[in-house]
């Protein structure tokens, strides 16, 4: 127990635990999880099934704190999924062509707004398995694109300009010199996700049309302070996309999470295993261009491949038992990964 500027004893902050055993928590996260709320600053926080170990802290998580953390944030400022629906009917997909057209997504473009980026970033073409709710303009033929990326180097800029000393919160007048850059990466990012899309609906020669964006690294002022989510989607909208892997569905949900959730919903499977561990647990990498739901993927980046490969992930459908078991969403749409475009040598 710490004590306050004022000098009264630091008391832990709540943790809100949106999970069961079945998805499966590292304990190391729940190390950080504890330790962060010990944290001076740190009032309330939400972990959900997607929680996993990250560099400064718990992924998959919320934390609203009394003042600005960029650590809690990251330096993928913005990053975040955005799903698109495009005017193309499932029926009319070919998979080779479909990933032979998506390597258009390789060639550079005039600067980095439109790229994809390494790590679990992706741009994937999906198709319907199951309506659960209705959503418009949706049908079991449509198709859908989903695009996870960030920042990219504009988002580490700015965490490196701001965060490096600020390993207990920002003060005034650095704060908002920081959240005058943090709210322009979250600008960059979502406007990147954008182009990423138009470029692939280019490419497919078809429409995309934007269904929701929901960035999940990010700092908002709230009424009750500073609310930092790493790793956790913004749920104050109508619909939020969580991710599978290439070899698992993502899901649509409706949320409506608690106020123990602040606003917060998971964003996807969550890591089980770190990328330094996944060269001995991967067969032949051979076989991780092709999926079980017969789709591709396109990955010529050997390690890229290994380091998220499937495997590397929890359940997806573990995870989504839980968010539906814990009251923050309902399943919209169940989805399943046709083509997963990671990066390709340019021709």
């Amino acid at each position: 127990m710490g004590h306050s500027l004022s000098g009264a004893p630091h008391l832990a902050a709540s943790i809100s635990r949106f999970y069961t055993p079945s998805s499966w928590i590292d304990g190391k996260a729940e190390n950080q999880l504890t330790a962060l709320s010990h944290k001076e600053g740190i009032l309330k926080i939400a972990a959900f099934p997607d929680l996993h170990p990250g560099k400064y802290g718990p992924v998959g998580a919320a934390i609203l704190a009394d003042r600005i953390f960029p650590q809690l944030v990251g330096n993928d400022i913005g990053c975040g999924m955005s799903l698109f629906l495009l005017d193309i009917p499932a029926h009319r997909l070919k998979a080779d062509k479909t990933a032979k057209r998506l390597r258009a997504l390789s060639t550079p473009s005039d600067s980095q707004l439109g790229t994809i980026g390494g790590g679990n970033h992706f741009c994937e073409v999906q198709t319907v398995s199951e309506i659960h709710l209705p959503v418009a303009g949706v049908s079991k033929n449509s198709v859908f694109l989903l695009v996870h990326s960030g920042s990219r180097a504009f988002g580490q800029t700015v965490f490196i300009a701001h965060a490096l000393d600020a390993a207990n919160g920002l003060s005034e007048p650095k704060a908002a010199a920081y959240l005058v850059a943090h709210n322009q990466a979250v600008r960059w990012a979502s406007a990147n996700r954008m182009a990423i899309a138009e470029r692939a609906a280019k490419a497919l020669r078809c429409a995309a049309l934007l269904i929701c964006d929901a960035p999940h690294n990010l700092v908002e002022a709230t009424p009750n302070g500073w609310l930092h989510r790493k790793g956790a989607a913004k749920a104050d909208q109508p619909l939020v996309p969580v991710a599978g892997s290439r070899e698992a569905p993502s899901y649509v949900l409706v949320p409506s999470p608690p106020p123990e959730a602040l606003a917060s919903l998971a964003h996807g499977a969550g890591r089980k295993f770190d990328r330094a561990s996944m060269k001995a647990r991967v067969g032949n990498p051979a076989n991780l261009s092709h999926t079980r739901f017969g789709g591709r993927v396109v990955c010529e980046d050997k390690q890229m491949l290994i380091e998220e490969a499937p495997i590397a992930y929890k359940n997806v459908q573990a995870v989504v038992a839980d968010i539906e078991g814990q009251h923050l969403a309902k399943r919209a749409l169940t989805l399943h990964p046709f083509v997963t475009f990671k990066k390709a040598v340019p021709s």
